[in-house]
């Protein structure tokens, strides 16, 4: 979320709003279908104090696909539902990733705004370093050797 407060009467696709028979009529799917998926774990919609269950726009998107997959693609329901699974494992890491991607953002940012803080700490008097010369000069120090 942004950080702002929620109306708690504004609808999301993820809010439990359907019965069971107007989920049917929407998904175009028989009650009974929709217990059965249920029951495989195929679409798991919210349930009420009661124990029925409301339907979320995104669990009648989910049982029109399961529908597509299983009539049109041929896929068995183990299948659907691995595929399912599969899904929701790649958007948890999408997700991941967008948040490890922002804290190395952060990071990046934190540590380019340590750096210039570092070079603007630089002394500016200092002389700059000239490279001398090579010889094969050879100088002899002799310390001066204490009077007795």
């Amino acid at each position: 979320m942004d950080g702002r407060r929620r109306n708690p009467y504004e609808l999301t696709d993820e809010s439990p709003v359907y019965v069971i028979s107007i989920a049917a009529q929407l998904s175009g799917l028989h009650p009974q279908t929709l217990r059965q998926y249920d029951r495989l774990g195929l679409v798991s919609p919210d349930r009420t104090a009661g124990r029925g269950r409301r339907y979320s726009a995104r669990d009648i998107e989910l049982l029109r696909t399961v529908q597509q997959l299983s009539q049109d693609e041929g896929i068995n329901l183990a299948g659907i539902k691995r595929i399912i699974e599969l899904e929701n494992q790649v958007a948890a890491l999408q997700q991941r990733v967008a948040e490890l991607s922002a804290a190395v953002d952060g990071a990046a940012a934190a540590m380019q705004q340590r750096e210039a803080q570092v070079h603007a700490s630089y002394r500016r008097d200092l002389v700059p370093y000239q490279d001398v010369q090579q010889t094969s000069a050879l100088v002899v120090w002799r310390p001066k050797r204490p009077k007795d």
